[in-house]
């Protein structure tokens, strides 16, 4: 990695040299070219889970495990994500790995919505979806080595809605004793018909086999077209969450009760001795706000007894929770805390639930700005399935730190925080698992797909560095180089209330360019606003590279991993802050000689568009081409209609109540910060992406500012993406978007 320092009077660059490439000459231009590298670079697949087996001891002593892994790879000719796992062996000495090696192929998974292995590996729980004789089902299924022991049909039982597999609320748990199975699954609702349904008397006796088992109840008539909230975008038919249990040995499925009606269950386990499960519960009166990406909302740790189903709350229910993790000595519970409302993302407290002193701890609090230490505060919205040393005294998080992600040990008695991987060179560290201390990670950077890795976690008091030993290594592009720059504000776009604070950008570009090029460059600011981009692999930034772009991806004040203080500087400075720090940001790398002045675009989504828009309105004719996918247009007109109206109120700097409206004078605020205010000094053709789904930013934000181009007859494209939400991310928007917007971005650079 490259680091450069850039200050409003000079620049510092710290250079370390890569292996060389043949020189870019110019940009790619042919689109049956730009298909072939997106597709080659597509074929790299991202790892997304693994579980670590237990240890094994073979005939001659050795030590074992076997680790479990699942990736996702695009399959453009297929037109979707494909998922399929793997399986290694590392053998060991419960501190080191002796040897290690893939066990066999890769298999491709179909029909698995859940699926966990017992705490003694003997067995494995699968929920499946399959289509029989034309209708969806579910089944719950347990393995035991080599047979299915069983397969219930969830569907037939009509004990509940569909089971949940998101990360938000889902959860498949097997307790200590495996002989339940706690899952979480929709509310069942009642059967409705119409006032005028009639049931024809040859047929009233006929009943479904399985149906009988159920409780018969009579039909409500008048509800079939009820509204049902659900918890927004990403989680839509998402209502109300129930916790289910599955008993086994008896085959019977509960639904558990004591569950206020008001919170919704999600994020559960089983307590110590399997008394009853904990779960995090979200309030959902007056109504349900969107829960992706807004771990602010207001929510609770809680207990269910299972024998007289009392329900006890265990945190204050003033703030938000989220990712309860259990202690492997069944202790303490740590978890994530913020607060409720304001910025969606925000810095996190680590909090620590002792289950017999019934005390709760604050282990890592907030950090407003980072210290000598460097530490800059603990963000994300969940913690790995497993997170705790074997010694139940520390816990292993994978967090931003300004534009890296790194793996930070924390110490829960005193509160003291290592960074395992500060000093490597790769930009994106992330837990996968930890299990007696083995730590299984996928780690990548701008130039390099992710790997997995697996090391032990050192002993609490060893001053040793983790040893890390690949399992799965993925090719580093030599072509591609990249770095973090650094940029301190000059003195008149100082945030007064926040001042002395900076920001970072990833600069990533071809290696080697012939003295005679100068490259173009394209902008992205990142949506949000309170996210990062780290420096990990990104697919379209690394075709862009090679197409022969330089991309900067702008970590604006406002971003996650910089302090807290960073965070608040931004709500109420929208379309003002966050501009001035991309636009400078990108004037000060154009003073770079490699680059070309005339050759800039700007591309972004979410947040990012609306930075887009509002950059081609403040600096009219700077950005010669402009996309904005599922961008926010018009806070004003987005309120009313999105799944996070609490957003719109807190960016614009206003604090948000579900039971007020915005007043005349809020409105106005609202409008006057948002891009459509500057539509009369666009000059730049823009191309917007919308998805068809999109609840967080409909797409009617899209086409307002689309019919203000038009009015205005500046050139605009629209792409409307059907069965797409707000990520654009199936992979036929995904891979028709990168095309469309690399040809819109060639064909506008080059007039």
């Amino acid at each position: 990695m490259n680091r450069s320092l850039f200050t409003a009077g000079r620049f510092i660059p710290l250079r370390r040299s890569l292996s060389s490439s043949a020189a870019f000459c110019q940009v790619m231009s042919n689109p049956e070219e730009i298909a072939r590298l997106y597709k080659e670079l597509s074929l790299f697949p991202t790892l997304t889970r693994a579980d670590v087996g237990p240890v094994i001891t073979s005939q001659y002593g050795g030590k074992y495990s076997n680790i479990y892994t699942e990736w996702n790879q695009r399959d453009l000719e297929r037109n979707e994500t494909v998922k399929f796992c793997r399986q290694y062996i590392v053998f060991h000495d419960d501190k080191s790995v002796v040897y290690s090696g893939a066990s066999g192929n890769c298999t491709e998974i179909k029909g698995e919505v859940l699926s966990k292995d017992s705490p003694s590996g003997e067995m494995k729980a699968v929920v499946r979806e399959c289509t029989v004789k034309g209708e969806d089902k579910q089944f719950l299924e347990i393995w035991s080595k080599n047979i299915k022991m069983k397969s219930i049909n969830l569907t037939a039982l009509k004990r509940h809605g569909k089971v949940y597999e998101d990360e938000q609320f889902g959860c498949l748990v097997w307790s200590h004793s495996e002989t339940h199975l706690l899952y979480v699954a929709e509310k069942k609702r009642p059967k409705t018909e119409s006032f005028f349904q009639t049931e024809s008397p040859e047929l009233s006796f006929v009943e479904d086999e399985e149906s009988v088992k159920v409780e018969k109840k009579e039909p409500i008539k008048g509800e079939q077209f009820a509204f049902y909230e659900d918890w927004g975008e990403a989680l839509v038919n998402k209502s109300s969450p129930v916790l289910c249990v599955l008993d086994i040995e008896g085959d019977n499925v509960s639904v558990l009760e004591g569950v206020p009606d008001d919170i919704s269950p999600g994020q559960a386990f089983w307590a110590p001795g399997d008394t009853g499960v904990v779960f995090v519960g979200w309030w959902h009166e007056p109504f349900r706000l969107g829960l992706k990406y807004c771990p602010n909302r207001r929510s609770s740790l809680f207990y269910v007894d299972l024998t007289g189903g009392k329900c006890e709350q265990l945190s204050s229910g003033t703030s938000a929770v989220a990712s309860p993790r259990l202690s492997p000595d069944q202790c303490r519970i740590v978890y994530l805390e913020c607060s409720v409302y304001g910025p969606h993302l925000q810095c996190n407290r680590l909090c620590m639930y002792d289950w017999y002193t019934k005390k709760t701890s604050v282990v890592v609090d907030v950090v407003k700005r980072p210290g000598d230490d460097g530490f800059t505060g603990i963000y994300g919205c969940q913690l790995s399935p497993q997170c705790w040393s074997a010694d139940s005294q520390r816990v292993i998080i994978a967090s931003p730190q300004r534009s890296r992600k790194d793996l930070l040990m924390v110490d829960t008695s005193t509160g003291s925080i290592t960074s395992l991987t500060a000093k490597s060179d790769v930009g994106n560290w992330c837990l996968l698992n930890v299990e007696r201390d083995l730590m299984v990670v996928s780690c990548s950077s701008p130039n390099r797909p992710p790997s997995l890795r697996v090391g032990f976690l050192p002993g609490r008091d060893s001053q040793e560095e983790v040893a890390w030993v690949i399992l799965e290594d993925s090719q580093t592009l030599p072509d591609i180089d990249w770095e973090i720059v650094t940029f301190t504000p000059p003195t008149e776009q100082e945030n007064s209330q926040y001042p002395g604070l900076d920001f970072d950008a990833l600069l990533i570009k071809p290696k080697e360019v012939k003295e005679d090029v100068k490259l173009p460059l394209i902008v992205f600011p990142h949506g949000g606003p309170h996210s990062v981009f780290v420096a990990e692999w990104i697919l379209p930034s690394s075709v862009l590279c090679k197409m022969g772009f330089a991309v900067l991806l702008v970590n604006y004040r406002g971003s996650l991993g910089f302090g807290q203080d960073n965070i608040l500087s931004l709500p109420g400075n929208v379309g003002t802050q966050d501009v001035k720090d991309v636009q400078f940001a990108v004037e000060s790398v154009l003073k770079r000689d490699e680059f070309d002045k005339q050759k800039v675009a700007v591309s972004g989504g979410s947040h990012g568009g609306f930075l887009a828009c509002h950059l081609i309105g403040q600096y009219p004719g700077f950005y010669k081409a402009c996309v904005a996918r599922n961008p926010v247009t018009n806070l004003a007109s987005m309120i009313g209609s999105t799944d996070i109206p609490d957003w719109c109120m807190a960016v614009a700097g206003y604090n948000y109540s579900p039971e007020c409206l915005p007043d005349p004078v809020v409105w106005e605020q609202m409008l006057n910060k948002s891009p459509i205010k500057h539509i009369p000094q666009v000059q730049t053709p823009v191309l917007l992406t919308l998805g068809e789904e999109d609840k967080r930013v409909p797409n009617k934000q899209g086409i307002e500012y689309y019919r203000a181009l038009k009015a205005k007859q500046i050139p605009v494209r629209l792409l409307w993406y059907p069965g797409n939400n707000h990520s654009l991310s199936k992979v036929d928007a995904e891979s028709d978007g990168f095309m469309n917007i690399a040809l819109w971005i060639i064909q506008h650079l080059n007039q």
